[in-house]
């Protein structure tokens, strides 16, 4: 079962702080480094080979983006922060993706730690989608944004791409602009993964009243524990946009923090449809629970009737089952065919008053 809200820490037990040490997943790609410098006229894209790279760069543009993808190597983490001088206690931060949304002014620079979300198909075992949450940390400070990201792949594509092409306002604008873009296209990739979301309601919604029996409360208690780990990891990302957006950090310019007053309008948007698809799915759990009584109610309500129509055909069966030597009616010749015929009457009539006062 994957783990979401709790990551083993056995390897920090004891340590005293400030000592980087990895928690989190390990994945099995190398550690790759990529680095864009650019100004408004120009810019360029080059992958060091390794971390001693990365920090002999000549910063010859007006701004320069280090990403390193791959968190779980210590040593290149640590030998690229020593060099910027960044606090022991943010180096521990970076390799420990367990982190929640923060935002801390160190003076020099700026210190943000983000959950990028993604969707990953075939998720559980019933083939329902999964969101995994992955940590990226920034630092940015006077003309470098470093990030740092747990994997390879993210939702960066586009802020490249307009690097690349010179679109927007990104290659005319400071490091703190470069920052927001990274925030910005994180909080929008969360309203495509709503969509998804959305999209699992509906059919869910018309599974539980069609088909009660099927496996619609597992898809919904998948459904809830996605819309949780969007809310967790929201909740505390509105409150670190608002303060970047209202009180400023040293990194941050005023033209910025228009842009951080959008993100923050957006975060909100986000946290309100989460919020709203959180009671739809409770929602639709009650609509499946209605539907599983009312099903059982038409099963108990058609063996009640059942056995109602027998109680009095028990009742004549067990009259005439006594074995006593004096009944006249079992010398009768036509008592078997009467009986039977009486007995198929008191059904009749029985059926024919439930069918009236609306019970069948």
């Amino acid at each position: 079962m994957q783990r979401r809200f709790v990551t083993t820490r056995r390897d920090k037990t004891g340590l005293p702080p400030g000592t980087p040490i990895h928690v989190g997943s390990r994945p099995t790609d190398p550690v790759r480094f990529t680095v864009f410098q650019y100004g408004p006229d120009s810019c360029t894209e080059h992958s060091p080979p390794d971390a001693a790279a990365c920090t002999a760069i000549e910063r010859n543009a007006p701004i320069t983006w280090i990403n390193v993808d791959g968190v779980y190597d210590v040593t290149a983490v640590t030998q690229i922060c020593s060099a910027l001088g960044v606090h022991p206690l943010v180096q521990e931060d970076i390799v420990n993706t367990d982190q929640r949304p923060k935002a801390e002014d160190y003076g020099s620079y700026l210190y943000v730690v983000l959950r990028m979300l993604r969707s990953l198909p075939n998720g559980d075992p019933a083939g329902t989608p999964a969101i995994v949450a992955e940590q990226v940390s920034l630092i940015v400070m006077e003309g470098l944004v470093v990030s740092f990201q747990e994997h390879e792949g993210d939702v960066f594509e586009a802020v490249r791409e307009r690097l690349r092409s010179g679109k927007g306002s990104v290659r005319r604008k400071g490091p703190d602009y470069l920052a927001y873009c990274l925030m910005d296209a994180i909080v929008d990739h969360y309203f495509i993964l709503l969509e998804h979301i959305e999209g699992r309601i509906e059919p869910l919604e018309e599974a539980v009243v069609s088909d009660p029996n099927s496996d619609a409360p597992r898809a919904i208690q998948a459904l809830k524990r996605d819309l949780l780990v969007l809310r967790r990891t929201l909740w505390p990302l509105r409150e670190m946009i608002y303060r970047l957006s209202r009180e400023g950090a040293g990194a941050i310019t005023d033209d910025t923090r228009v842009f951080m007053r959008d993100l923050y309008d957006h975060v909100i948007h986000v946290i309100d449809l989460i919020e709203t698809f959180q009671e739809l799915a409770a929602g639709t759990m009650d609509i499946y629970l209605s539907s599983i009584s009312n099903r059982m109610n038409n099963i108990m309500k058609v063996l009640t009737i059942i056995s109602t129509i027998f109680i009095p055909l028990t009742f004549i069966a067990g009259i005439y089952g006594m074995n006593f030597s004096n009944m006249p009616e079992l010398e009768w010749r036509w008592a078997y065919p009467v009986t039977l015929a009486g007995m198929a009457a008191i059904a009749l009539v029985m059926l024919r008053f439930f069918r009236k006062k609306g019970w069948i």
